[in-house]
Parts: structure tokens; C-alpha cells; sequence
């Protein structure tokens, strides 16, 4: 019994629309490997639509399983040879019922084998003849943007609906899972919100042995994971791979990529602004610094899998080659509360964001760190600005047992008044987000796993 299809109702709703509309639609749906995509679809198409999957042949057997796949549905189909991709398509579009829609994933092995594909299509929309729904979707994000979302590219501004796939949010894991929201913390640590890894999770009987099968072992269905979604958009692998290596070891300033990557700062800045394209990295600045000019920006991974990836599993690779699996489950063990503690974090800041509290709706909710003196240097976890401006919330967060509340909000206070920003606003609003209720509690909002999972 597989997992249930969880959320993806924003985006079933956007599909089942413009498939039902009168004017025939051209959809292109993308994001990155197992994210759903594929599930999506097969939910959205009707009973004789047509689904096909290419993949890495060439041209002639693409053309020919394609007219093999209609033939399931229109009988005779594959019984001619078709010389090229134009004369398939418009045969399909005489002999299709109207309003039939044909779905091409992982479109870009067909461009692949055949780069002159999209203009073919374009010319098909363009004539306005189609008696058919068009949806092409892919995993390779810079191909698919290459393709329908490039300015120069032919497919560019046809699209009726284009939908980018994003992780599915934290909240649906205890009950996919059925764990307790602190649980769910420590796992989507590891799994982030790929519902392919939930999936493939659910079979074991606990966190730790999922981890060991799944990622730390060579055989691991997840162990070379990070290569496959690179290969997936990277022309340069080997240095894509570097410099993910060297941000998820701690190197976060772009000197310090540089000096570990041994290049010039120079260089780095567009392979840097590709995995950040990809969703693969973030720059992150300091709350009420602009993003362009700010020299205070560090570099994340953004994608859990890919942070526990080259944190735990790359460095540690030859000790895993040769069966020392549980040295290394020791290492994780060692760091695991502190690496726990920075996802805790991201996600207390993105629940803060566009979201009320206590009766104040606030802004994107980022980090602060800075010198506030010669001799001293602050950091906070959550600073957030009201959407009117008035109120700055200001947030600690902690993911260990039996803190005492009272004092940490006293900390915060302390910490805010030497603030060089915090006397322009009318209100400060202190909140705790803690993994555990507090041993003291404290006159300030305070926030467990689950109210956060609430929200989020």
C-alpha cells in the first residue's frame, strides 16, 4: 500500500482547469526529480488521453514508442512509419477525438534527439488548428526554462499555464509518516519535502534505519542522488559538485568558497548564481540589507537532502565504500542535534513570513547578524518588519530540552536595545520557537513543532 498523494491542490486545480477550457491549452509543467510530477499528471488526464515518457533514445525510437503509445488508444497508429516528428503530430491531430490531450514527460530527451522540435510545435500552436491539449513536461530545469521560458526560445509566451513543482511543505509529514511534529523536524531534516522520500522512508521501521539503507549504504537508493538531479542541469559537474561540497562544510562567505575551491571570488560568482537559480543553494543577507549591495551575503544549501548529502555522506565516502557504515552513523549522531537545529530555524523564519502574529501580519523574516560595538558581535535567529512598518518582530530559536524561557527573553531584549536598527519601530514583538515546552515559562509568544506545523 503506497503513500496517499499528498497535497498538489493549488496545482491540480490550475491543471484540471485549463484542460477543461474550450480553447485547447499548451502546458508546461517542470521541476526538479521526484518531486511528483509525473503523479500529478497521471491524476489530471482523462482515461483516453495519451501519457508518454521518453527517454534517452534516439529519434526514430522516440517516434516510434510515441506512435506506439497512441496506438493503445487509436488503433493502427504505429502502423506507419512516420518520416519525421511534423507529419506524427498532425497525423495524431486528424485522427484525435477534440479536446484529447497528449502529455510528453521529460520533453528535453525528445529536443535531445531532435533539436528542432520545438520550433515544430510552435508552428503547430501558432496555425491554431490543434484539436489537441499539449502538456511537455521535464525534471532538467535549465532545459525546460531553455525551451518554453527563454525569450529567444520559439515555444516562448505560448504556454496557457506554466507550473514549476516545488518541495510539498513540512505540515503533511506527521500524518504521511505518522510521527509527531518534533519528529517530523528531524526527518525533514534529512528528506526535505520530496514526496518520492517520504515514500521510499514509510518502508522502514524507524528514522535511523531508513537513513542507513537509504543514503549511508552504497547500495542506497538515495546514496548518489545529488549526481543524478546535477546531471540533470550542470554542463560541469565536477564543479557544481565542489562548491556544494565546500557550502555544505561550513565555507558560507564567497573568500571562503574561493580560498577552499582554490580559484579567484571572480570566477565563482555565475556557477554560484546557477545552483542558486536551481533552488540548489540561497544567499542569504541580513535582515534590512539590500540583496545588491550587501557584502555581508553567505551561501546555504536550500535542499535538505542535498545539505545532509555533503555534510554527512560525500566527506565520509570512502569509510562507506568499505562497510563502515556505523563510524560514520557515530559522526552523524555527534552533529545531528546542531544540524536539526539549523532546519528548525529556516523553518520557524518561513513561518513567520506573510503570516499573523499576534494580530500583526509580517514580511519575509530573515536573520541578523552584525557588530553592534568593537568588542561585541550579535546574531538573531528571526527578525521579521510588519507589512505597515510599525512593528519588528525579533525571535530566538532552540532546539534542545528544558530551556528557560524567561531568561532567553531576557537575553533577547538585552540584545535588541544595542540593535542599530530597532528604535525606528513603534512595537517589538519577542517570540520563541522551541523544540520542547519551556521549563519557565515567559510573557512573550511562544512556539513547539506543532503550532509551527500549524502555520507553516
Amino acid at each position: 500500500m503506497g503513500m496517499k498523494f499528498l497535497d498538489r491542490i493549488e496545482e491540480t486545480k490550475i491543471l484540471t482547469r485549463a484542460l477543461s477550457q474550450k480553447e485547447l491549452s499548451f502546458i508546461v509543467v517542470y521541476g526538479r526529480r521526484r518531486l511528483g510530477k509525473s503523479t500529478l499528471l497521471k491524476r489530471v488526464l482523462k482515461k483516453d488521453d495519451i501519457y508518454f515518457m521518453a527517454d534517452r533514445s534516439e529519434e526514430s525510437t522516440q517516434k516510434r514508442f510515441l506512435a506506439m503509445a497512441i496506438a493503445t488508444k487509436y488503433e493502427g497508429f504505429d502502423s506507419v512509419v512516420y518520416p519525421d516528428w511534423e507529419s506524427l503530430f498532425r497525423t495524431f491531430n486528424q485522427r484525435c477525438d477534440k479536446g484529447t490531450t497528449l502529455c510528453l514527460d521529460e520533453f528535453p530527451y525528445l529536443v535531445k534527439s531532435c533539436e528542432a522540435l520545438p520550433s515544430i510545435l510552435q508552428k503547430l500552436i501558432d496555425e491554431k488548428s490543434l484539436n489537441f491539449n499539449l502538456i511537455i513536461c521535464g525534471s532538467s530545469q535549465q532545459m525546460m526554462f531553455d525551451i518554453a521560458l527563454d525569450a529567444k526560445s520559439p515555444l516562448y509566451g505560448r504556454a496557457n499555464e506554466i507550473l514549476r513543482l516545488t518541495p510539498i511543505s513540512i505540515s503533511y509529514l506527521p500524518n504521511a509518516l505518522k510521527i509527531t511534529a518534533k519528529d517530523a523536524v528531524k526527518e525533514y531534516s534529512v528528506w526535505g519535502g520530496v514526496p518520492r522520500y517520504w515514500e521510499l522512508r514509510e518502508q522502514y521501521r524507524n528514522f535511523n534505519e531508513a537513513l542507513r539503507e537509504m543514503a549511508l549504504s552504497p547500495y542506497g537508493v538515495l546514496h548518489d542522488e545529488p549526481m543524478h538531479i546535477l546531471r540533470d542541469d550542470m554542463r560541469d559537474l565536477v564543479q557544481a559538485s565542489t562548491l556544494l561540497g565546500i557550502i555544505g562544510n561550513g565555507a558560507n562567505r564567497l573568500s571562503e568558497i574561493a580560498a577552499r575551491a582554490e580559484k579567484n571570488a571572480a570566477t565563482l560568482s555565475a556557477p554560484l548564481q546557477k545552483l542558486v537559480k536551481m533552488q540548489l543553494i540561497e544567499r542569504e543577507i541580513p535582515f534590512g540589507e539590500n540583496p545588491k549591495s550587501s557584502k555581508h551575503g553567505i551561501y546555504h544549501l536550500s535542499d535538505p537532502f542535498m545539505n545532509f548529502f555533503y555534510r554527512f555522506i560525500n566527506p565520509y565516502r570512502s569509510l562507506l565504500e568499505l562497510g563502515r557504515i556505523e563510524s560514520v552513523e557515530k559522526i552523524i549522531h555527534q552533529h545531528m542535534a546542531e544540524f536539526e537545529g539549523a532546519c528548525w530555524e529556516r523553518l520557524c523564519r518561513q513561518s513567520v513570513t506573510g503570516n499573523e502574529i499576534d494580530g500583526t501580519i509580517f514580511n519575509v523574516a530573515s536573520r541578523w547578524w552584525g557588530n553592534v560595538s568593537k568588542t561585541e558581535r550579535i546574531e538573531l535567529d528571526v527578525v521579521a518588519e510588519s507589512i505597515d512598518k510599525k512593528t519588528l518582530l525579533i525571535g530566538e530559536c532552540k532546539w534542545t530540552s528544558s530551556e528557560n524561557a524567561e531568561r532567553l527573553l531576557e537575553d533577547l531584549k538585552r540584545k535588541t536595545e544595542k540593535l542599530p536598527f530597532a528604535s525606528k519601530y513603534q512595537k517589538i514583538t519577542y517570540a520563541l520557537f522551541l523544540k520542547e515546552k519551556p521549563s519557565k515559562k515567559a510573557d512573550c509568544i511562544t512556539y513547539l513543532p506543532e503550532d509551527i506545523l500549524k502555520i507553516i
